[in-house]
């Protein structure tokens, strides 16, 4: 082992050390802590965003774990055991059969050999995120931490690290808020094709791994090791599974999906508690619709209470956010709504957030190949759309299995880093005006669905334009530049809003000419565009 890899383990290895003995001593057997707040949607109800969320706009998320350890793609630990799939094929060319090497030995491979989470967090800052959230768990239902309550977790098996430490230390060490990511509640009925075999070929009829125990263990790597703490696949399937689609009708513990046991879902909530209290996460964001397990049982709600009182306890306010997906309008007044890959259509009354990513959620190498990354302009436009509306947005840039980002990634990554350190003043402690913005890619915009995946639906130009507050001046974001170098921004009409005193334009020095007419705010730009992304007119008067 190279020094500077042996350095970093033992430091990551003592962080994991001193959280657990500041942890040790909490007792997990009370429904959830005291406080204000009760696990019933009328007490959450209380709830509050918190103004460093308002204020923050942007974060960075690590979707990273060890289905990133193939590097081909989302939901790999699902789809190797689904027959003539993509995955499945990759699977048997790089691992050999899902009968003899299974998922649980894809996390005996990952070793993370390479991850460096001060360098980036301390990235990601510097492209202006505020806030940084790390993936705690999968669908996969394997723990990236120190977990009392799953055995099968980071620090025990493949990279024998303790990721949620490395990165919690790392997000305090660069004054970043701390979130984790939690998808774990469905590996119930997700891992249902574990339990499958070939129908055809030489290997037609012998099982997968997905039922093997302890017993079989012997003499293998995993001897002593119970692959059913990881699968949880000693139950019967849900109606229609060998129909690889039905899990997204079945989302929602609907459309006979089959009911988890009480035993599964209490010990969910002791490893969300313990991860929570443990790591010090200010955020939590949840991969399920309304909360996990809802309605079939209530530990939900009761991590929300807990998380909600243990704030309070903590900060002497509530700073908590937790994140919800497809909630009512009751819903969305107990905890901050998630909208996947997704942009509203308007300005939402409560603040919600967008996340999303420049490739793949789990690290994908034909993307990288393709060249199918987001550019930095596609994000900062969406950025830009989101915040006018009330929103931020979270965005993952996927970590390869040995714990880097590639190159083209960090190009990204770069770019965003130039946008915002010349313009973000448009962004942060921002607010929306009475009009989020004007433009013909308004007309374009595809509807919002429940779950999200509306963007990209919209291409923006010239005269395209996101608006945003902060105390009295209006800043609009143009999303090209005009060929004739006139800028016309018709919601600043003469009649429409307060006589404009001045105009600037952020990362440019010189003054700008201006007239306002009844036709709108007419701009003179300068010859030279400050940037290549978004341009930011800094408006002085038009709000009194």
């Amino acid at each position: 082992m190279k020094r500077r890899t042996l350095i970093k383990s033992m430091a990551l290895s003592l962080s994991s050390l001193y959280l657990s003995k500041s942890y040790a001593g909490q007792l997990l057997n009370a429904p959830y802590a005291a406080g204000p707040f009760k696990p019933t949607w009328d007490s959450l109800s209380q709830y509050k965003t918190p103004e460093w969320f308002r204020d923050a706009k942007f974060g960075m998320w690590a979707h990273w774990g060890p289905q990133c350890q193939p590097e081909f793609g989302d939901w790999y630990a699902r789809e190797m055991y689904m027959e003539g799939g993509h995955q499945y094929k990759y699977h048997l060319e790089k691992y050999g059969h899902p009968s003899k090497f299974g998922f649980k030995d894809v996390i005996n491979e990952w070793k993370a050999d390479q991850w460096d989470p001060e360098e980036l967090v301390g990235l990601y800052k510097k492209a202006g995120a505020k806030y940084f959230m790390a993936m705690a768990n999968h669908h996969d239902n394997f723990d990236m931490f120190n977990s009392t309550h799953q055995k099968w977790n980071s620090t025990r098996i493949g990279p024998k690290k303790d990721i949620i430490g490395g990165w919690a230390k790392a997000a305090k060490n660069n004054d970043l808020r701390f979130g984790v990511s939690v998808h774990a509640a469905h590996a119930w009925s997700w891992m249902e094709t574990a339990q499958r075999a070939d129908k055809h070929g030489p290997m037609a009829g012998i099982p997968y791994d997905g039922n093997v125990t302890k017993s079989d263990g012997t003499g293998k790597w995993w001897d002593g090791e119970d692959p059913q703490e990881l699968y949880a696949q000693r139950h019967p399937l849900s109606k229609n599974s060998e129909d690889n689609g039905m899990i997204h009708s079945q989302w929602g513990w609907a459309n006979g999906a089959s009911m988890p046991s009480k035993a599964y879902c209490e010990k969910f909530y002791k490893r969300t508690i313990e991860l929570l209290d443990k790591y010090g996460a200010d955020v939590v964001y949840f991969d399920d619709t309304i909360l996990p397990l809802y309605p079939i049982s209530d530990v939900g709600l009761r991590i929300a209470a807990h998380m909600y009182n243990q704030s309070i306890k903590k900060h002497g306010k509530l700073e908590a956010v937790l994140f919800g997906k497809i909630l009512n309008e009751q819903q969305r007044k107990c905890m901050v709504w998630d909208i996947e890959r997704g942009q509203t259509n308007g300005i939402e009354k409560e603040p919600f957030q967008t996340d999303t990513c420049i490739g793949s959620w789990h690290y994908d190498r034909p993307v990288y190949d393709n060249n199918g990354y987001k550019n930095a302009k596609t994000v900062i436009h969406m950025l830009l759309d989101v915040v006018s509306k009330n929103g931020n947005l979270m965005l993952n840039i996927p970590v390869r299995g040995n714990g880097t980002i590639d190159e083209k990634e960090r190009a990204v990554v770069e770019g965003i880093t130039d946008w915002m350190q010349q313009n973000s003043e448009c962004i942060y402690s921002s607010r929306p005006w009475t009009s989020f913005g004007e433009g013909p890619a308004i007309a374009s915009a595809k509807p919002l669905s429940a779950q999200g995946f509306n963007e990209g639906s919209t291409t923006f130009g010239g005269k395209d334009f996101r608006f945003t507050t902060k105390g009295k001046d209006l800043y609009a974001a143009m999303l090209g530049w005009p060929s004739d170098r006139i800028a016309l921004i018709q919601s600043l009409t003469s009649n429409k809003v307060n006589k404009i005193q001045k105009v600037s334009l952020l990362g440019y020095s010189g003054s700008i000419e201006f007239e306002q007419t009844g036709a709108g705010l007419k701009i003179k730009l300068p010859e030279q565009a400050p940037g290549s992304i978004a341009y930011v007119f800094k408006i002085h008067g038009a709000i009194v």
